[in-house]
């Protein structure tokens, strides 16, 4: 099992944040959205992110573009059916992020991973109502995504062992410093 592209659903801070790590390290995202204007201020958000790390000369012109490119915007969560991660960056409502979740469950494969942005909600829970809950994970990136390295791996009771590794796998590509942890209330940091 290898992630080789990427639903994000939310373009808010975290969303565009993560959208931003995961195309700068190579991966094709679909950023969705509840609107075009959402998602046009993510995106603005993303770019001018970018902008600042061509002044640092993080990054240049060139890449930068290429990072864009990867990025597709929707509304629509059919266009989430072929990606192999989706994670949900949504605000952190328990009844918001189980819609959510409910309506990616109805559209992706039986191969893809769903994982939550969550900081506090058990990843056991969320993944219970999952038609798949050995593909659901808890990925916890902290703000702002694309400056901070540490993030946050929870396992649901059911996750197994090969969406872990897929999950830490990526991680590694974007260049952060996973941590393995087992849903818990407020899993490591925020405890």
């Amino acid at each position: 099992m290898t992630i080789t592209s990427i639903g994000i659903i939310g373009a808010g801070t975290m969303g565009n944040g993560i959208a931003q790590v995961a195309a700068s390290a190579g991966y094709d995202v679909v950023l969705l959205d509840v609107s075009d204007a959402a998602l046009e201020k993510g995106l603005a958000a993303l770019s001018n992110s970018l902008d600042r790390l061509i002044k640092k000369e993080v990054m240049n012109a060139e890449q930068k573009s290429q990072t864009l490119a990867r990025i597709k915007t929707t509304t629509h969560y059919a266009d989430l059916a072929q990606v192999s991660l989706v994670i949900e960056a949504a605000t952190e409502n328990q009844a918001i992020k189980e819609s959510i979740l409910q309506q990616v469950d109805q559209v992706v494969s039986n191969d893809t991973i769903i994982a939550s942005n969550t900081s506090s909600i058990s990843i056991t829970h969320l993944g219970s109502r999952n038609s798949r809950p050995e593909r659901f994970i808890g990925i916890h990136f902290f703000n702002p995504p694309p400056l901070m390295a540490l993030i946050e791996v929870i396992m649901g009771k059911q996750t197994s062992p090969e969406t872990l590794k897929a999950v830490l796998a990526m991680a590694t590509r974007m260049g952060k410093e996973p941590i393995t942890v087992q849903s818990s209330p407020g899993f490591v940091v925020n405890r």
